[in-house]
């Protein structure tokens, strides 16, 4: 199944921040050089060690199109959003990235009374986009996708209030957004 979400996420990605061109007069987001950011979870961090990863496709879509990009590998397995914005400053900002992807909210919801409630995730999630646009990066955000293949489940029912909040956050900050649990 990962290498199913993997590919489905580079693929997106891939297609967000090459094909968003036609909004910006023909002109590619993602330039020859840039150093992405990819923040996230196990999800990312898989993404990045494995071949079929979606960093790596990511990175491999761009290199087909001779955009040659600098991936900053930033996913750590079972990190909810306070821990990311614990680590923004080490793991991402200090490595001075043009974009930054944001993947997060499974294990904020996945993981119960040890995740983070609704109104905290908001908040650590806003200082992420926050800080990362005031240090000069472009955010990508990538809603969460559904745990377990089972839609109607308790967790992928509260889900959706953090994934109804990172779309407006998208909308209000001017990020892209994957919405990969449309």
């Amino acid at each position: 199944m990962m290498s199913g979400i993997s590919r489905y996420l580079g693929t997106l990605m891939a297609v967000l921040l090459m094909g968003a061109a036609s909004l910006h007069a023909g002109e590619l987001l993602v330039k020859d050089g840039d150093a992405i950011a990819f923040l996230g979870d196990s999800i990312t961090q898989a993404g990045a060690e494995s071949p079929m990863g979606y960093v790596r496709i990511v990175t491999h879509s761009f290199e087909a199109n001779g955009i040659y990009i600098t991936p900053i590998h930033a996913g750590i397995s079972g990190h909810k959003s306070n821990d990311m914005l614990n680590r923004l400053d080490r793991d991402v900002l200090s490595k001075n990235p043009d974009w930054v992807t944001l993947s997060c909210g499974v294990n904020d919801v996945w993981h119960g009374a040890n995740g983070v409630p609704l109104d905290a995730y908001k908040a650590n999630i806003t200082k992420i986009v926050e800080r990362c646009q005031d240090a000069g990066a472009k955010v990508m955000i990538l809603t969460s996708t559904m745990i377990g293949e089972d839609e109607p489940n308790a967790n992928n029912q509260r889900l959706i209030a953090y994934n109804d909040f990172l779309r407006a956050l998208a909308k209000e900050k001017k990020c892209l957004l994957a919405d990969l649990n449309a």
